[in-house]
């Protein structure tokens, strides 16, 4: 396994440019499922899950060639139906192959996923939806076993809670199907919103695009005719390097980025009394003289993200005064506390509640482990702030999410390498 050396408090600045979304990608690339046509794939982030899902796709039959972030891809040839544990284990989002399996072929088989350690995210919702759209569904040898022989037929869809993944996957769902759906309190990230304008650039009836109700009439089984189009910037990738910026108090500028989709995180970044200059397609952060304090509640989008939780944690250390994070999404995304520690954080938890005490300037370097891929990204803000050398373990988490780290971080200054270990 390989971990990352980081010697901290080197001068940092400069500019880094944003790759494109991981969570945007991941249900474009299922979505090709349902095109009837090879397409073109633009600023594909090139990290570990997007080649785990093109390799999943591959497996199912489909054909790809990538040159460094351009995808061509061809998924008629796909012949398959069934994705494999192998796979689907090392990634939760191998999910999102589901529902577009299902309504090309009548029926499939996927794996129950596992990957991220951060909490439960049961797929009961996406099978309920799926049944409620005519799927007879049983759970088999740790496998989803789905079928609709006669095709998927619209349905009124309501989601108990918001679901990210279970939006994308009725979205594609309802695409092939009979009639129309509706889908009743969905999601409103922007990684949803391209994946629904891409469907309609592909012929896809849709409307309600960016709202909690989205109504799609299905094509009968008709697959669709895919435009080229580009991934969006990741807005979380964006925000752990505006945390940067906060964290080591160095103006940085950050490049193919998308600041309407980083309302939230900025909101935070100016309440801790950061200011930040925008145009259309990027960001600066410029440095302060006192880091506040900050209290957060991580909710669904438009709300504070909780992909940005840890980073924010990790900034906190540096804030003067007691900051809280109230985690409201997932039971289990505190396992990067005991490793902030570690570096000489000063955090306490009760339940669900962060408190982060302040300690500019005193954290001290030790070894410590990442345990999901944004708890990682907090480890590396702190080591860059920590007093000499950290080693930062299992960095496969980091690899999952973030192109090109190491390589960013160099350009601006940082004093990172990579080491087997």
């Amino acid at each position: 396994m390989k971990y990352l050396k980081i010697i901290g408090k080197h001068k940092l600045s400069g500019e880094v440019k944003i790759s494109g979304a991981k969570n945007a990608a991941l249900p474009l690339l299922a979505s090709t499922i349902l095109a009837k046509n090879e397409l073109v794939i633009g600023n594909m982030p090139d990290v570990v899950d997007t080649n785990t899902l093109l390799k999943l796709l591959e497996k199912l039959g489909a054909t790809y060639k990538r040159d460094k972030n351009t995808v061509t891809l061809n998924t008629l040839s796909i012949n398959k139906t069934k994705a494999t544990y192998d796979i689907v284990k090392t990634m939760r989002a191998s999910i999102l192959v589901l529902g577009p399996l299902l309504a090309r072929f009548g029926h499939c088989e996927v794996s129950l996923p596992g990957g991220c350690a951060i909490g439960q995210r049961p797929v009961d919702l996406h099978l309920k939806a799926l049944e409620s759209m005519g799927a007879v569904i049983e759970i088999k040898n740790g496998y989803i076993e789905a079928k609709a022989p006669n095709g998927l037929k619209g349905a009124k869809i309501v989601f108990d809670k918001v679901t990210v993944g279970g939006t994308e996957n009725i979205l594609m769902a309802a695409a092939l199907a009979h009639g129309k759906t509706q889908i009743i309190n969905a999601a409103k990230e922007p990684e949803i919103v391209q994946l629904c304008e891409v469907l309609k650039d592909a012929g896809l009836d849709i409307k309600g695009i960016g709202t909690s109700e989205i109504t799609i009439i299905g094509t009968n089984q008709e697959l669709l005719e895919f435009k080229t189009f580009e991934v969006i910037p990741d807005r979380i990738e964006a925000g752990t390097y505006l945390c940067l910026g906060a964290i080591t108090n160095t103006k940085l500028k950050l490049t193919n980025v998308r600041p309407d989709h980083l309302d939230a995180v900025v909101s935070k970044l100016e309440e801790m009394n950061f200011t930040l200059e925008s145009t259309k397609d990027t960001l600066t952060i410029m440095p302060t003289n006192e880091i506040k304090a900050v209290n957060i509640i991580t909710s669904e989008y438009p709300g504070f993200p909780t992909d940005m939780q840890a980073q924010f944690m990790a900034l906190a250390t540096q804030a003067n005064g007691t900051s809280t994070i109230d985690e409201r999404l997932f039971e289990n995304r505190y396992m990067h506390v005991s490793e902030l520690v570690r570096l000489g954080a000063e955090i306490h938890l009760n339940g669900n509640i962060a408190s982060i005490t302040g300690v500019p300037g005193k954290l001290s370097a030790t070894d410590v482990m990442a345990t999901d891929l944004r708890a990682s990204s907090a480890l590396v803000l702190a080591a860059l702030v920590a007093e000499g050398e950290t080693n930062i373990h299992r960095i496969y988490h980091l690899d999952r999410g973030y192109e090109d780290l190491e390589g960013k971080l160099k350009l601006l200054g940082a004093k990172v390498s990579r080491h087997q270990e």
